[in-house]
C-alpha cells in the first residue's frame, strides 16, 4: 500500500519494519531498482564484492561472476545479521556496459534467484578496470536491519 507523506512523496508501507521504497508521485515506476529507500536501524555495509569464491578463484564470465558476487553479498550480510530484504542500496561497477546490457534478462533471473524480488536503490557505473584484472564487475551493498 502506498501513501503520501507531508511533502507528497509516495512511500510504500513497510512490512515488519523493512526498508521503505520512496517513489515520488507521478514518476514512472522504475524497473529492477528503486529511486530511493528509507530505513531505520543498524547499518551493515560491504566493501566492493567481486565474483570469486572463498579460495579467491574468479568465476568464468560476466553472469557467473555476477551470481558469485551476489551470493558473496548474501553471505556477508548474514554475518552482520542482515538478509537481502534489508538492502537499501547496491552500487554496481562494471568494466563493460555493453556486456551488462546484453545480459539483462539472464542477470535479472540470477538477481531474483539470489536476492528475491527486493529492489533497493541502485547505481551502475562503468569503470576502466577493477583491482582484480579478470573481474568483470564489483558490487557494494548497504543494508539496514531494523532495531
Amino acid at each position: 500500500m502506498n501513501s503520501a507523506d507531508a511533502s507528497g512523496l509516495a512511500v510504500r508501507a513497510a512490512e515488519n519494519d523493512a526498508p521503505r521504497v520512496l517513489q515520488p508521485s507521478g514518476w514512472p515506476a522504475p524497473k529492477g531498482y528503486a529511486n530511493g529507500m528509507a530505513a531505520d536501524g543498524r547499518i551493515v555495509v560491504t566493501g566492493g564484492v567481486i565474483g570469486w569464491d572463498a579460495q579467491e578463484r574468479l568465476a568464468s564470465g560476466f553472469l557467473a561472476q555476477a551470481r558469485q558476487a551476489l551470493s558473496n553479498i548474501v553471505a556477508i550480510l548474514a554475518e552482520g545479521g542482515a538478509g537481502s530484504q534489508h538492502l537499501v542500496r547496491l552500487t554496481w561497477y562494471v568494466v563493460d556496459m555493453d556486456e551488462y546490457l546484453a545480459n539483462l534478462k539472464e542477470l535479472g533471473a540470477i538477481y531474483r534467484e539470489i536476492l528475491g524480488a527486493h529492489y533497493p536503490a541502485m547505481a551502475l557505473v562503468q569503470v576502466v578496470r577493477l583491482v582484480e584484472k579478470a573481474a568483470r564487475l564489483e558490487i557494494e551493498a548497504t543494508a539496514v536491519v531494523p532495531r
